[in-house]
């Protein structure tokens, strides 16, 4: 009786997806509206962040940047979803979803002071972003807590999070999610499946067949969509942000995706729990090619536009780093100060000796 239970409930989540693999729409009645302006600007987000990833890795290879974890591959369920955004709502990153918040509006070369671990890169001055989370799953119970204040302040907006599937297996997962469905709280709970977290394979990490399932547990509504489909990400995201701010409750929307790259530059060796095989069928899946294709059989996107963005992406990336490159270092004292508005007796002595050293 019980495994019937279960596998009724595991046939209720069967993967949406608007535009297939070779850029057709297989889904025209979920086919959100979007204008061809609006298309080619999710072109332009997707292709200029691949050349930002692309950029990253190398500066990171340079020693010009500190921790990076890569994107390519999540560009669609990245970008989709916060395009589905208003300015006002509020985006609770993860390590991996800078690119979010570069788009909600962090500017270039702080996302790049982040990566350094300097404070300026978290002051993120009238953008509703938090700093990127790097402890697993944290930012699940934050969302639950910025969303019900949203709520209790009559905003019709809502609080988005984002995780990989590792983040699915801690407990603030289960928590932030149960606490959001008690209170009908407007929040979206992005589970981002590239399939391996750090290199745990998911199957390994759950018995349950989705991710999407385990929001029955929490009484709130559930989705697992194609995160390599643009078109089906927005959409799915776009629905929940609606039923959010009409008060019906949060979402949980696993996006099937794969990161191309290791899990982050700091050693990762993706081959060593990866596949090839199951690296090309995942770059078969790639979300700029599906929907160049589909723009293109549109006539809204060619090579030279393509070419247009990636000019634009290399010229604005080096602006940046050099702006941040020219951001005076982070002192002892700044982690200090910054620390605490008043300070207790044995850091006041500190403060002085590293004052006195920095002043020489």
């Amino acid at each position: 009786m019980g495994t019937k239970t279960i596998e009724n409930i595991e046939g209720q989540f069967e993967m949406f997806q608007i535009l297939n693999e070779n850029g057709e729409i297989v889904n025209k009645e979920a086919m959100p509206e979007l204008s061809d302006e609006q298309l080619q600007e999710l072109m332009h987000r997707m292709v200029y962040t691949r050349i930002l990833d692309q950029r990253s890795i190398s500066l990171n290879r340079q020693g010009r940047l500190g921790f990076y974890a890569p994107t390519a591959g999540q560009e669609a369920s990245q970008l989709g979803s916060q395009y589905a955004l208003d300015k006002e709502d509020w985006i609770l990153p993860g390590y991996r979803d800078v690119p979010q918040i570069i788009w909600h509006g962090l500017p270039l070369y702080k996302a790049f002071l982040f990566s350094r671990g300097h404070f300026v890169g978290n002051q993120a001055d009238g953008l509703n972003v938090l700093s990127p989370q790097i402890i697993i799953g944290a930012q699940i119970t934050q969302t639950a807590g910025v969303a019900l204040g949203l709520k209790k302040k009559g905003k019709k907006n809502v609080a988005i999070t984002y995780t990989g599937d590792g983040g699915a297996s801690q407990g603030d997962f289960y928590e932030g999610m149960n606490f959001a469905g008690a209170y009908a709280a407007p929040a979206i709970f992005v589970v981002q499946n590239n399939r391996f977290a750090i290199s745990v394979p998911v199957e390994k990490q759950s018995a349950a067949k989705t991710i999407a399932q385990k929001a029955v547990a929490a009484g709130i509504q559930g989705v697992q969509v194609d995160g390599m489909d643009v078109l089906a990400v927005y959409k799915a995201v776009t629905d929940a942000r609606e039923r959010a701010i009409n008060g019906e409750g949060p979402t949980l929307i696993e996006t099937m995706t794969y990161r191309y790259g290791p899990h982050t530059m700091a050693g990762d060796d993706p081959t060593r729990y990866r596949s090839e095989d199951l690296d090309s069928e995942w770059e078969k899946k790639d979300p700029i090619v599906r929907f160049r294709k589909y723009l293109e059989s549109k006539d809204l996107w060619n090579e030279e536009k393509e070419n247009e963005v990636v000019a634009k992406a290399k010229e604005e990336i080096k602006a940046a780093i050099k702006k941040a490159d020219g951001t005076p270092k982070q002192k002892v004292t700044d982690l200090i100060s910054h620390m605490y508005e008043e300070l207790p007796y044995n850091l006041r002595e500190q403060y002085e000796q590293y004052s006195a050293k920095e002043s020489k």
